[in-house]
């Protein structure tokens, strides 16, 4: 992928945002500065991740979060480094943390913006101690009007009422990937600059493809229209699908995604029964939402299995659901057998 220029010169994030909001009205100078904000925290994190060892970062950091998960140490700097990036800006009501139990608010002593902020800040951070590539996932939302001490509540916004969304890949290479609703923006962390420049403009995903990534292990515990589907995939050429598909699998949300973004394919982490009491793995506020954006302004389909996901009312911050997304007709197939079956069940308890 070439770099976009303006007349021979590489565009930076920050020269990008400036245009979208003087040239274009796209966005507003606290919603510039907000992601600007980010940008910089995600610079800091990848050097974190970078050091590893060296940083005395690797390992478990004796804790678990909300979710019941055991936190990596580098799961805690994660999050300190976004939220004392975001408190003094000015910019943001208050933020929402996957690695938290309750909304942070902005501390007394520094003003307050019109905007919210979630995020997950270290995506698939089991596999930090291994150097395989994870990420920082984001969100934006407006504030409610009116309110000036947000609340759990006032973040339970569907996903279509996103202003922005977002991920970090900390790889070979640092990639900031950015919609501000009106297109997907991949930028390349310059690490002797300290910029992140463009390197990909109004990214789009394939509605076909080859490829599926999902985590075959938990097979036994799918419901029969998710087997039915992963079935014909791995039937290939002699199956009923009448070709060979092809599986990846890296257990990092922002990686599996930002591969499908690069060349096409579909990412399901659906509901199983290995614990029926959960609806499905992933978090509606912090990685499905976001995802789901980035997903459908380049193209894409992004589903529960059941509804777009964007559709879905959250009940509360930490709401986990299926997520099926990636190449729109592979998407549409999937959930179209899921409402089949949902159908037929219906039919048989009326």
């Amino acid at each position: 992928m070439s770099t976009p220029t303006h007349a021979g010169q590489r565009v930076s994030l920050t020269r990008f945002l400036i245009e979208a909001q003087r040239e274009h009205g796209h966005i507003n100078a606290d919603l510039r500065l907000l992601i600007e904000v980010v940008a910089r925290a995600c610079k800091r994190i990848s050097i974190a991740v970078g050091k590893g060892a060296l940083g005395n970062a690797l390992g478990s950091a004796g804790t678990e979060n909300v979710q019941g998960e055991t936190q990596k140490k580098l799961d805690v700097i994660s999050n300190e480094i976004l939220l004392e990036a975001n408190e003094w800006g000015g910019h943001l009501a208050a933020l929402a943390s996957e690695e938290m139990d309750h909304p942070h608010p902005i501390p007394h002593r520094y003003p307050k913006g019109g905007y919210l902020l979630v995020f997950d800040p270290l995506d698939g951070s089991s596999n930090i101690d291994v150097n395989i590539s994870v990420g920082t996932i984001f969100s934006v939302l407006r504030c409610p009007e009116g309110v000036t001490d947000p609340v759990e509540s006032d973040f339970l916004q569907a996903g279509s009422r996103q202003v922005a969304a977002g991920y970090a890949v900390y790889g070979s290479s640092t990639v900031l990937v950015l919609t501000l609703g009106y297109g997907v923006y991949q930028f390349t962390l310059d690490r002797e600059q300290g910029s992140f420049v463009l390197t990909g403009s109004n990214l789009t995903i394939p509605a076909d493809t080859g490829e599926f990534a999902i985590n075959m292990s938990n097979m036994r515990h799918w419901e029969p229209p998710m087997k039915r589907y992963i079935e014909e995939l791995l039937a290939g050429r002699t199956g009923p699908r009448g070709r060979d598909f092809n599986m990846r699998w890296v257990a990092s949300m922002v990686a599996d995604v930002h591969r499908i973004l690069t060349r096409g394919g579909i990412f399901i982490y659906p509901r199983d029964m290995k614990d029926p009491s959960k609806p499905g793995k992933l978090r509606l506020m912090y990685e499905a939402n976001p995802m789901a954006m980035i997903v459908e302004q380049a193209g894409g389909a992004a589903t529960t299995g059941l509804q777009r996901i964007l559709d879905v009312e959250p009940g509360e911050l930490h709401q986990r659901v299926p997520v099926f997304l990636g190449s729109r007709n592979e998407v549409e197939r999937a959930t179209r057998y899921h409402l089949e079956a949902a159908a037929e069940s219906a039919g048989a308890l009326a």
